[in-house]
């Protein structure tokens, strides 16, 4: 009789884990760039005069989704 037994190394485990972990710190450490290109875009944009605004082609109520836009660019 025949039969396979499948026993995963400790160290693949330790590598998978690791790995994982790695992943997690990596995708923190990308929504904190975001925020911080986020916060500094609408506060910048925020400081301008609503006349400068308007010479950007924008209105107040929209700096929100630009900042957004900025932090989640994805060809920058």
């Amino acid at each position: 009789m025949a039969y396979y037994n499948d026993v995963a190394r400790r160290s693949d485990l330790v590598e998978r884990i690791l790995g994982t972990v790695a992943r997690v710190f990596e995708a923190a450490a990308e929504r904190r760039a975001k925020q911080r290109i986020f916060r500094s875009t609408f506060t910048e944009l925020n400081a301008l005069s609503n006349r400068e605004l308007a010479d950007l082609g924008l209105h107040r109520s929209e700096l929100k989704r630009v900042a957004w836009e900025s932090a989640n660019d994805l060809t920058a």
